[in-house]
Order: C-alpha cells, then sequence, then structure tokens
C-alpha cells in the first residue's frame, strides 16, 4: 500500500498503453481507467472498463474504486480525448460539442473526483493532454484545438486554486503521436519527426514525480521535429 498509485484515464489507448507501460516500470502501481472494453490492461494493479468520464457519477465511481481498492491516488493522467478533423463551413456543428466533452469534460470530472484523494498524497499531481495545435489552429482543426485550448485553460485555472498545496496541475503539448492510427491517417514519410509516445510518456511521467514538485500551471511543448 506504500507504493505510489497513478490514474490513467484512456489507458487502453496508444498514448494511455504506453503511458501504462512506463509508469509500471518505473515502479507506480497502475490504475487503467477506460470506457473501451478491452480487458485487464498488462501488468496494472486495476483496471475499470467502460467508465464514461464525460459523466461526473461515473467518474467519481471509478476514483472510488480505484482509492477503495488500491488505497491511495498520487497522480492523476488525463489522456482519455477525442479528435476531429473537419472544416467549419462542411463540418458537423455538433462535433464541437462532442470535442469540448470527451477533451474538457473527461479530464474535469477526473480531476474532481481525484482531488480529494490528490491532496492527501505527498506529492499530488494531475497530468493533462493538451496539444500545440491549440497554439495556433490550422485549418480544419477549429472543434479539436478549440477543446484543446479549454484543457490549457483548465490546467492553469486548477494550478492557481491548488498551488497553495501539495497537488500540481501540468498539461504536455504533443505535435503530431507517433501512432498507428496516424500513420495510416497521413502516411509515414514524416512519421520519423513525430514524438515518439514512449518519449512524450518520459514527460508526463516526470511532470508526475516528486522532482516536479516546483512546475505547476505549465503547458510543456513536446513537439519531436515536427
Amino acid at each position: 500500500m506504500s507504493q505510489p498509485v497513478i490514474v490513467i484515464t484512456g489507458a487502453h489507448g496508444a498514448l494511455g498503453s504506453a503511458v501504462a507501460k512506463a509508469a509500471i516500470e518505473a515502479g507506480w502501481r497502475a490504475a487503467a481507467v477506460d470506457h473501451a472494453d478491452k480487458g485487464a490492461l498488462p501488468g496494472a494493479a486495476l483496471t475499470l472498463c467502460g467508465v464514461d468520464l464525460t459523466d461526473a457519477d461515473q467518474a467519481g465511481k471509478a476514483m472510488k474504486t480505484v482509492a477503495d481498492r488500491l488505497g491511495r491516488i498520487d497522480a492523476l493522467l488525463n489522456i482519455a480525448g477525442g479528435f476531429v478533423w473537419q472544416t467549419t463551413e462542411d463540418g458537423d456543428p455538433t462535433a464541437w460539442g462532442r470535442m469540448h466533452a470527451l477533451n474538457v469534460t473527461t479530464a474535469l470530472n477526473a480531476s474532481r473526483a481525484a482531488l480529494p484523494m490528490l491532496k492527501q498524497a505527498p506529492d499530488g499531481r494531475i497530468v493533462n493532454v493538451g496539444a500545440a495545435g491549440a497554439q495556433k489552429a490550422a485549418a480544419g482543426m477549429g472543434a479539436y484545438a478549440a477543446s484543446k485550448a479549454g484543457v490549457h485553460r483548465l490546467t492553469e485555472s486548477l494550478a492557481e486554486e491548488l498551488k497553495d498545496g501539495a497537488v500540481t496541475v501540468n498539461a504536455v503539448l504533443p505535435s503530431i503521436i507517433d501512432t498507428p492510427a496516424n500513420r495510416a491517417d497521413m502516411g509515414e514519410e514524416n512519421a520519423d519527426k513525430w514524438v515518439k509516445p514512449a518519449d512524450l510518456a518520459a514527460v508526463m511521467l516526470f511532470l508526475a514525480s516528486p522532482a516536479a514538485r516546483a512546475v505547476t500551471g505549465a503547458l510543456i511543448p513536446v513537439t519531436g521535429r515536427v
């Protein structure tokens, strides 16, 4: 029970699974949370599938289950999210609300639910996933970039609210992550310049560590060579 616990949302995804693997290798007890029902994540101390983090009640129940079964929560990595590319003129306007729900609401609900346990930890940590593309949105990126900009503002605001305690809140801002889905959609010509999931995981785990206690409210670009 003395081993620190890290909660990883979106744990079955390409980035989430890479982060979970790195966290487990670094000595964390990992609690994997995902909406997809893909079974237990290898090496995880606990896997919770079928959790809709856009629902505050489900987020609350998930974090309570982690705390009840593993005894504590030391870090929350909000990786759950979604992506869409569409132009404003021709796209589906409902995508804007969907992107906000998947990227902002999930992080908000998970963070609110985990905060009571994080405040009890010696070094409570929240690490969010923003986007470099939300700093200046490209064509077709309006809905996605707007939602990730919301993650950035949530990160900064929550960090200010918590700065008198031991909980820090930061975000990483990746460019293109080198995943099978991105290679399938975009081709592999420039994939060697993209951010490797393991490299992004290393930055996130540093921000989740006691060594990062002096860093809060930061938006850290992790852009590879893009």
